[in-house]
């Protein structure tokens, strides 16, 4: 059996995501590292798989997939695990799945992403995190979580009665978020923080976690 190729980098959101994706169906592949600083990500021969030059990029066989929500889909579709798949088989049950995910990538991720920016990335790097731009961000997701709390009142999930890619996407940026004080928006809201620790400690995610921290130094 072909085995499937990933490029990316460990420390991104994007690998992250399809990282716990590929390991939430036990499938065996090949991670292989493209260095961003070295900016191998603008360079052939990575340019021939996404001329869009993004991270991460999955090679199954003759199939080049990239963007990660796409990714992650096409793997919980192509590759389910019987019994436990993380998608359904019904429309309407997927239909609200499949709306969450959106939600996560219109609503959710792009405050997620400013406030690691600014209280994950510009400290690791030196760089003085901006003040008004996080209190701006934070009270923007609170509202975003607001939503959450109200749908994890009567769904353990985000997408229905089980864990679905709904509930995935979410995990790299609830990752980075819960390690700053910016857990507090979490924790204050019950159903959104038992939601945040059952995701969190899925035997995949803890994978995906070890592959991270063996790029620290």
């Amino acid at each position: 059996m072909t085995v499937k190729k990933l490029y990316g980098s460990r420390g991104c959101l994007a690998t992250m995501r399809v990282l716990a994706s590929l390991f939430e169906h036990e499938l065996d592949f090949e991670f292989i590292p493209i260095d961003l600083e070295a900016a191998d990500h603008k360079k052939q021969p990575f340019l021939s798989l996404n001329p869009f030059r993004e991270l991460p990029v999955l090679q199954d066989e003759d199939l080049i997939v990239f963007e990660s929500t796409t990714i992650m889909r096409y793997i919980f579709h192509h590759y389910p695990k019987l019994g436990k798949e993380q998608v359904y088989a019904n429309p309407k049950l997927q239909g609200i799945a499949a709306a969450w995910i959106d939600v996560e990538d219109h609503e959710f991720e792009p405050k997620a992403t400013k406030l690691i920016r600014e209280v994950v990335y510009k400290p690791k790097n030196g760089l003085a995190t901006d003040k008004a731009v996080v209190a701006e961000e934070e009270a923007e997701l609170a509202k975003v979580l607001d939503v959450y709390e109200e749908r994890l009142k009567s769904s353990k999930y985000l997408g229905g009665d089980k864990f679905t890619a709904a509930d995935l996407t979410h995990l790299p940026s609830l990752y980075y978020l819960m390690g700053t004080p910016l857990k507090s928006i979490f924790d204050d809201r019950p159903n959104v923080s038992a939601w945040c620790a059952a995701i969190l400690t899925r035997p995949a995610w803890t994978m995906v976690v070890e592959m991270v921290q063996e790029t620290k130094p």
